[in-house]
């Protein structure tokens, strides 16, 4: 009976340590049973799932700069050497983005000013133009500049040869200035001619007076053209179109006012002063109002160019 009390003492004494001990060891050994018996298995990623990084991304080559950037030189029959500068990439995936283009063009007589006088009078002769008897217009004197910003629409896009018809709008800003001499000669006779309704004539065989017309223009273009390829980048152009213009070209006459010009309106000759310069005043301002009236009604400025370009 001893015995056995003593058992149970140590039974009571020993039981908390082993249960302490227990839950660790339980759980060391079920760590071990999953490790043994569920091996860590790797998720499976497929390669749909892997996302390539943006840095590396492919793009069409084809439409970095400078692809689109277009140059081109040519000439203008009203504003002289013509080139511009824009951009027009027919690469774009986008159905808009390949069919809009933009342009910078500009034109100056100025390199040609020169050369191309010399031609225009050479044309008209020794003669020049005939505006009445003995009387004639010639030495003409012209110049011409003009600058614009363009938008151009390219309702084909990238179709083969109609890709390259286009239609053009903008604003252009320009001016034109055309000179011209007022001649005559007569041997042994009078040069007469008539002004605003009077009549006159110099004395002496020679007259000489100069004719001027100045034309600033402003305004909204509209026009078409075409881009025909020749081979690689390289292509010829052609735009032909208008702008509507704000202002309209303003005239003015030099008449030489010596004594040697007379009033033959009445008849008799008579000196241009006093009253009958009056009347020769009012009556050269009567002759540039019926032609500038005549001018008014000339509202736009044409545009035709022609040249060769290249796109990059």
């Amino acid at each position: 009976m001893k015995n056995f009390s003593m058992i149970a003492l140590t039974m009571a004494i020993v039981s908390p340590v082993i249960a302490q001990a227990t839950p660790a060891e339980t759980k060391k050994l079920d760590s071990e049973i999953i490790t043994e018996e569920q091996p860590l298995v790797e998720p499976d990623i497929t390669t749909s799932e892997i996302k390539e990084p943006k840095s590396l991304k492919s793009t069409n080559p084809n439409i970095k700069f400078p692809h689109g950037l277009q140059i081109g030189l040519g000439v203008s029959v009203s504003s002289g050497l013509n080139g511009f500068i824009g951009y027009n990439n027919k690469n774009f995936d986008s159905f808009w983005a390949k069919r809009f283009g933009i342009r910078f063009d500009f034109a100056s007589i100025s390199p040609i000013k020169n050369k191309l006088n010399a031609k225009i009078n050479d044309a008209l002769g020794d003669e020049g133009i005939e505006i009445d008897d003995n009387l004639n217009i010639d030495n003409i004197s012209l110049s011409a500049k003009h600058f614009g910003a363009l938008v151009d629409f390219y309702p084909f896009g990238d179709t083969w040869f109609l890709g390259g018809l286009r239609l053009s709008g903008g604003y252009v800003r320009g001016k034109m200035d055309l000179d011209a001499d007022i001649s005559g000669k007569v041997d042994g006779g009078k040069i007469e001619f008539e002004l605003g309704g009077r009549k006159y004539y110099y004395e002496g065989d020679v007259m000489h007076g100069k004719a001027m017309l100045d034309w600033k223009y402003s305004g909204p273009y509209l026009g078409a053209g075409f881009d025909l390829g020749i081979f690689a980048g390289f292509k010829m152009y052609f735009d032909a179109g208008v702008v509507f213009a704000s202002n309209n070209p303003k005239i003015d006459l030099d008449v030489p006012l010596n004594d040697k010009l007379k009033d033959i309106t009445s008849g008799m000759p008579q000196e241009v002063t006093g009253i009958v310069k009056t009347e020769y005043e009012k009556a050269k301002k009567k002759a540039l109002a019926d032609a500038q009236e005549e001018l008014d009604k000339v509202n736009f400025y044409p545009l035709v160019k022609i040249g060769f370009m290249y796109r990059f």
